[in-house]
């Protein structure tokens, strides 16, 4: 077993007593990881197909909100209550998933307090309400687009906290240019432009819902 030092991660004098080298290589996490994902929302997309007066818009949104409210509660809920999955013995999936994007963002082999806290928030609360979101969409509840503008807002928020903090901290935390533009930009880059782009979406639905009770409401 490796010891103290011996891990990847920037910085080199990073202490993390009982690490464990990856298992997996790259292709042996992406692919499975890449591949569940896209035939679930496959799936999603297959049956929202069924449903009567939904959009495509819609039905692509019921995807996202499927694949982003299940990562938030699988992949970042493992991240935020298993704090030695850097020291896992044995070829855990969601160890490995950890262990590889650190090597983009090393503050998570660290267990950086403000890390753990954006992830645990967004794990129990933006999680589950993302699913919510699938459900309120495919049943055409009046709440649903109030609902994804708060969701939005805190994915916005959690992104906003990660960056702004890596910054403060002098945004040294990736093994390589490569990892850092891959994992720390790259992997990061759809909760920042997809939630923008369905706030905007959901603000607007909104306004036009409250400018028709306006019109109709009598004198």
């Amino acid at each position: 077993m490796a010891t103290a030092f011996e891990h990847p991660y920037v910085p080199r004098e990073l202490h993390l007593p009982g690490y464990v080298p990856c298992f997996l290589s790259q292709k042996d996490i992406l692919v499975p990881y890449l591949g569940t994902s896209l035939v679930g929302v496959a799936l999603l997309w297959l049956f929202s197909g069924r449903l009567s007066k939904i959009s495509k818009t819609d039905r692509l949104l019921m995807c996202w909100w499927a694949f982003t409210g299940l990562t938030h509660i699988i992949l970042e809920g493992y991240f935020a209550f298993s704090p030695g999955f850097y020291k896992e013995k044995t070829p855990h999936f969601l160890a490995e998933v950890w262990k590889e994007y650190s090597k983009g963002d090393s503050r998570y082999a660290a267990r950086d307090a403000g890390v753990v806290t954006v992830e645990g928030i967004t794990a129990v609360i933006e999680g589950p309400a993302s699913l919510l979101a699938v459900y309120a969409i495919a049943s055409r509840k009046p709440y649903s687009y109030i609902l994804q503008f708060a969701i939005c807002l805190g994915q916005l928020y959690g992104c906003l906290v990660y960056f702004i903090t890596a910054l403060l901290e002098g945004d040294n935390f990736s093994t390589s240019l490569y990892y850092y533009w891959a994992y720390y930009i790259g992997a990061n880059s759809s909760w920042v432009i997809i939630p923008t782009l369905i706030a905007i979406r959901s603000w607007n639905k909104i306004n036009a819902a409250f400018k028709v009770e306006k019109k109709t409401k009598p004198l």
